[in-house]
């Protein structure tokens, strides 16, 4: 077993485990207990895997191997007394016990889409729900979600220290919310799952381009919201983005491990499965409502599914949705990529002027024309979803 398999291995497993571990704890279940569990479980694998092999059923061993911690630190001290009868009270008496490694565990999914729920608790701040999925749910270390964060290792490991600590002040509890409280929850587990499949399609660590597992967990996450709010748009075009992107993967890294661009990839190896997936759901749900940018990111996407090569590519239609997003989200990179739309359209010098007002310092006089510049970015978007309409409707 080399170092790869065994953090493959742990990536697929802990997040599960995690929520297990949490699930035991009751309904009120304690995040920070349950990741000091989990990480003795780690250690313990890292001595003895190496040696005896990777079990076959990795997640049951972790479990068991927590358990008992769990169960230890339960009976340790007059202090945790109480929280032992209180759990005996409110689960069955055989509730903490260990099952068999070899034993399935129940509800795992279920188990995890209510720990990111239980991470995106509306008393965190948005960018501590980021930080705690990521870090529960993702997988990723501190200092790969400090980095996402361009802060120091140690100010995110106090982020997420004070974030469990909240947690538990307003006794939040490991439950899924019923569909008309879950949508309170889910813009900030949209932009975690967003952030979990980026990181997944061009990791920030390692040697590999991509980590194809943290990306698949993203787009499992993401179906299981999308089935428990298949009305809420925004989750409908945040998966519709992630099949259009994952459905690229076989042909975005050459053979010495380097990025082969959009334009030079071989549509061929695309996955026309995923595509197909993508481009139903970006067509349903664009011209139903306000669109978001998750929405409109997926529909570019399935401009670039859509067309044979990339020289066919509509780059006007393209122009258009990158206008709707820097009217919803306006942002640098968003201008960079709207001028590089411009650029295949209308050519280089239409972009340059695009972006010169970026390179030169904000007058007083382009401060004071802001407003004036929100109100046409507003009237760009209640125009465009018709002409979209038209294009993705049959």
């Amino acid at each position: 077993m080399n170092d790869a398999e065994f953090e493959r291995v742990l990536r697929e497993c802990t997040p599960e485990v995690l929520a297990t571990l949490v699930r035991r704890g009751g309904a009120s279940g304690d995040l920070g207990t349950a990741e000091d569990a989990l990480q003795e479980s780690v250690l313990s694998a890292a001595r003895q895997w190496p040696t005896e092999g990777i079990p076959d059923n990795p997640r049951g061993w972790l479990v068991t191997v927590a358990s008992r911690r769990l169960v230890d630190e339960w009976r340790a001290g007059r202090a945790r007394t109480d929280r032992e009868q209180a759990i005996a009270r409110r689960a069955p008496s055989d509730a903490a016990a260990s099952p068999a490694a070899d034993r399935p565990l129940p509800n795992a999914q279920d188990d995890t889409l209510a720990l990111m729920l239980l991470c995106c608790h509306p008393a965190l701040s948005r960018p501590s729900q980021v930080g705690l999925t990521l870090k529960a749910v993702g997988g990723l270390s501190t200092r790969q979600i400090a980095r996402a964060f361009l802060v120091p290792e140690s100010t995110m490991a106090q982020r997420l220290s004070r974030a469990k600590t909240r947690l538990r002040e307003v006794g939040a509890r490991f439950v899924v919310p019923s569909s008309e409280h879950l949508g309170d929850r889910f813009a900030a587990a949209a932009h975690v799952l967003y952030l979990v499949f980026t990181e997944g399609h061009t990791a920030s660590a390692g040697t590999a381009l991509s980590d194809v597992s943290l990306a698949q967990e993203a787009i499992r996450l993401i179906r299981q919201l999308h089935q428990r709010l298949p009305s809420a748009d925004e989750v409908s075009g945040l998966l519709a983005l992630m099949l259009l992107t994952d459905a690229h993967r076989a042909a975005r890294v050459a053979g010495d491990g380097s990025l082969i661009p959009l334009g030079e990839q071989d549509r061929s190896k695309w996955d026309a499965a995923l595509l197909d997936e993508g481009i139903r759901l970006v067509e349903r749900v664009l011209p139903s409502g306000p669109v978001g940018q998750y929405q409109i990111q997926a529909a570019i996407a399935a401009v670039h599914a859509e067309a044979p090569s990339a020289v066919a590519t509509d780059w006007h239609q393209i122009v258009a949705l990158y206008a709707m997003i820097d009217a919803v989200a306006p942002s640098a990179i968003v201008t960079l990529n709207r001028a590089v739309a411009v650029a295949h359209a209308d050519g280089p010098s239409a972009a340059l002027v695009m972006i010169e007002p970026r390179r030169r310092p904000r007058s007083q006089h382009s401060r004071a024309a802001l407003p004036q510049l929100q109100v046409r970015r507003q009237n760009e978007v209640q125009s465009q979803p018709e002409r979209l309409k038209l294009r993705y409707s049959r």
